[in-house]
């Protein structure tokens, strides 16, 4: 073959070798236009810092270390707020947007903050806590045992504490109250002890002054009325105020009859020094008319 043949060869090797490198070169294009498209979507070099350090977004916000302090127990009794302090340590490791969340209240005592999502569960704000406080109601009573949770805006538990809400009523609360005690009334004065002849007497006084009233005679029901008192008949004290009382008169419907409230109050008085029970609400009323 000689020198032809070799230059046969080297032509058949440069027309291969002229071939890998096209399929080399489309190759290398290829690459090169899949990268262009990657990075593209992935603006601002996110491609190389994705190459260079993978492990940077595998990583999630980590809780570790987040603690909540909350009393052990919490004692508390009716009609009472006591304060529900719950500590957050270290503030700076809580997660955006998270929340807590109390569960196992009495129904019927409340925070005084947040909002209730179910019976005895409550999602509280983390900005509530300075002042949070339970607010427990007349009646209440018992043991209950309270879970208290740090949440994330995920729903992700984020760390959780337990404590025992115990109301129990007061030694002053559950000893039963004295009533204060109350000023002794005086008792009503008792008139004179009238004979029966005497008694029997001013009764047919009244009788007889009760008479002149039906028939519109005041003036002369006066004079009976006066001799009965006089006596010592609280009944007949009492009536003859009336005939100067301007409301007894009206409901009377006497007319022509000038009342007198200075005479009024004083056989009210003098009613009342006898004993007629009625006295004192008409001398009220006489002074409030």
């Amino acid at each position: 073959m000689g020198e032809a043949g070799g230059a046969g060869l080297a032509a058949a090797g440069g027309v291969n070798g002229m071939g890998g490198g096209r399929r080399r070169g489309r190759a290398l294009a290829l690459v090169a236009l899949g990268a262009a498209c990657v990075a593209s979507v992935m603006p601002g070099g996110a491609l190389a810092e994705t190459i260079a350090e993978p492990s940077r977004l595998a990583q999630a916000p980590r809780s570790d270390g987040v603690r909540l302090t909350v009393a052990p127990t919490i004692a508390a009794a009716p009609a009472s707020q006591v304060p529900f302090a719950i500590r957050i340590a270290p503030a700076d490791a809580m997660p955006r947007n998270s929340f807590l969340r109390v569960r196992g209240l009495p129904p019927t005592v409340s925070l005084s903050d947040g909002y209730a999502i179910a019976p005895g569960s409550w999602a509280v704000p983390l900005h509530a806590l300075s002042g949070l406080a339970l607010i427990v109601p007349v009646g209440a009573a018992g043991r209950s045992e309270i879970g208290i949770s740090l949440v994330g805006e995920d729903g992700t538990l984020l760390a959780e504490a337990r404590s025992i809400l115990l109301v129990e009523p007061s030694a002053a609360s559950a000893a039963p109250r004295e009533q204060p005690a109350q000023p002794a009334q005086p008792a009503p004065p008792r008139g004179p002890l009238l004979t029966p002849a005497d008694r029997e007497t001013a009764e047919k006084l009244v009788a007889r002054g009760e008479r002149e009233i039906e028939q519109g005679q005041v003036a002369v029901a006066r004079n009976f009325f006066l001799r009965a008192a006089q006596i010592g008949l609280a009944r007949a004290a009492l009536l003859l105020a009336a005939t100067y009382d301007p409301r007894e008169l009206a409901r009377w419907g006497v007319r022509g009859v000038q009342p007198n409230v200075g005479e009024a109050r004083k056989w009210y008085e003098r009613a009342r020094e006898l004993g007629a029970p009625e006295a004192e609400e008409r001398l009220a009323r006489l002074g409030a008319g």
